[in-house]
């Protein structure tokens, strides 16, 4: 009686691993397929983009707002949209 059991526990314990083994590698080579490889990068990549994005219009909003503070502080104008771009580095002459 007792060695049926075991044989039986066995073979049941047997098949019901290989059963999650196939499963698992099955569930395995849909991951590793490439369609599902650029699937993935594709959505990293329009994550990444949409962050950096964001990171720059906050940068924008930050710069824009120091600049105001600024100008406040040092009683400076903001420069008319009708005046032309200064180029430092050419020491504070219109750009050509």
């Amino acid at each position: 009686m007792r060695r049926p059991f075991w044989l039986a526990l066995g073979v049941g314990f047997g098949a019901a691993s290989a059963i999650m083994a196939s499963r698992w590698t099955r569930r395995q080579m849909q991951r590793a397929k490439p369609t599902a490889i650029a699937r993935e990068a594709r959505g990293g990549l329009l994550d990444f983009s949409r962050l950096v994005a964001e990171s720059l219009e906050e940068g924008k909003r930050a710069a824009d707002e120091r600049e105001r503070e600024l100008r406040a502080k040092h009683d400076v104008p903001r420069p008319a949209p009708s005046d032309p771009p200064v180029d430092s580095s050419r020491g504070g002459q219109p750009d050509p």
